[in-house]
């Protein structure tokens, strides 16, 4: 408790900044993955992905970002086992923070796809096995988040599968395509809209004062979906048909009305983006200010001030501004090559998975989610179709990420420890 109170102040202020640093490397590394698709299947400029994702990521993050947080925060370590020492809590928190972020930085200048989630939660369960013994960490919860790794992928990569089988049923194999996109793809905007509302009304908005019951949250996502169906055939119709001699079925055309479709996909994805990931960042610098402003008292339910989730948006965005671009290469050409319908489906299939996830507050990772959607749709093609190198680099970082994470969370404990304590 005496140590808490005699560097309060600086323990906030460090919370904060490796806080923001942390935000900012979920932001080059996972805002990268979330724009990826819609870069490389050229529907959106590199500068229109980062003007979507500096509105919806920070809408996300704000709006919807509670719940996980409250996972990454209490849920990993017992805080009963921290009642008699919270000092500790303050260490492992700060050192979780600072090598998760040097970690992304490192993956992010190298084009790896990491997984922000991995990290973070890599780094609590060494810093909590070693800074106070294995039994402080609860593994039940650990070994649900790590399933979850394996089966968000593969959740993702089946409706990725089945979404693009169903473009393909629907509108590639009838007649007159392009009549068929026209009379189809609304009901796919429709889709986007009702799944983000839904999801993010009915676990999202308690924290800013809007509490709704399950039926209210349904009438108010078919509401939600409907405006912006409506939106969608509108920019529709102002998407004309083509001709072009080598393009017979005028597939190009049908391509061009999935790009309007990916508009909005891509600000699905970014609010879902925000709304799970922000949790990574600011779910440690939470514990810390609570702890602190208590003086020592831990409490896993603490609310998370507005600020903190506004501090994550903000370094998030500061992130795919400035670092975005190599990761957004590897995921949105490097994989399988993406056009506007495929990564429709591969987007949607990652959004729909990841808002689910941060609905019932597990805290799943987007990379895995994405990648497994977008491996998915390449499947959908045959496996001739996808980029076996590059999926191998990829799983390679994965498994490098947890004890990189641990490692060096390990390394800074003893530092902080060793400075304050």
């Amino acid at each position: 408790m005496l140590i808490i109170a005699q560097h309060s102040e600086i323990f906030i202020i460090l919370a904060c900044l490796f806080g923001f640093f942390m935000a900012w490397g979920v932001g080059a590394n996972d805002v990268a993955n979330a724009m990826g698709t819609s870069v490389g299947s050229k529907a959106i400029t590199i500068k229109q992905a980062i003007i979507i994702a500096v509105v919806f990521e920070f809408l996300g993050a704000w709006l919807a970002g509670g719940e996980v947080t409250a996972t990454i925060r209490g849920g990993i370590i017992d805080p009963v086992l921290l009642a008699q020492r919270p000092e500790m809590l303050v260490y492992g928190m700060l050192s979780a923070l600072l090598a998760a972020a040097i970690w992304l930085l490192i993956a992010s200048a190298k084009g790896w796809p990491v997984s922000t989630t991995h990290s973070i939660v890599g780094a609590i369960v060494g810093f909590g096995a070693v800074g106070l013994g294995m039994e402080a960490v609860a593994w039940p919860k650990v070994g649900q988040i790590a399933s979850s790794w394996v089966v968000s992928p593969l959740l993702a990569g089946t409706i990725g599968f089945v979404l693009f089988k169903s473009v393909h049923h629907l509108i590639f194999e009838s007649r007159d395509p392009f009549a068929a996109a026209k009379r189809y793809v609304p009901g796919y905007v429709f889709l986007v809209g009702f799944i983000v509302a839904m999801v993010t009304l009915t676990k999202g908005l308690k924290h800013i004062g809007l509490d709704l019951s399950f039926g209210q949250s349904l009438l108010l996502s078919i509401v939600l979906g409907l405006a912006i169906m409506g939106l969608g055939m509108v920019m529709e119709r102002r998407v004309k048909y083509v001709r072009d001699a080598e393009d017979h079925f005028g597939y190009a055309n049908v391509e061009r009305v999935f790009g309007v479709l990916m508009i909005f996909t891509a600000c699905a994805m970014a609010f879902a983006h925000g709304s799970n990931d922000v949790a990574n960042a600011v779910g440690p610098l939470a514990a810390v200010i609570s702890v602190v402003r208590s003086e020592g008292v831990i409490d896993s339910a603490a609310l998370v001030p507005w600020w903190v989730l506004v501090l994550g948006g903000g370094g998030i965005v500061a992130g795919l501004v400035t670092y975005g671009h190599k990761v957004i290469a590897t995921v949105g050409t490097g994989i399988t090559e993406l056009t506007p319908s495929r990564g429709f489906a591969a987007t949607l299939a990652a959004a729909t998975t990841v808002v689910l996830a941060s609905g019932t507050g597990l805290p799943i990772s987007t990379t895995h989610t994405l990648v497994g959607a977008v491996l998915g749709v390449g499947l959908a093609r045959g496996m001739a179709a996808l980029n076996l190198r590059v999926i191998g680099t990829i799983v390679m970082s994965w498994l490098i990420t947890l004890p990189a994470g641990a490692g060096l969370a390990i390394l800074f404990f003893f530092m902080f420890k060793g400075m304050f304590g």
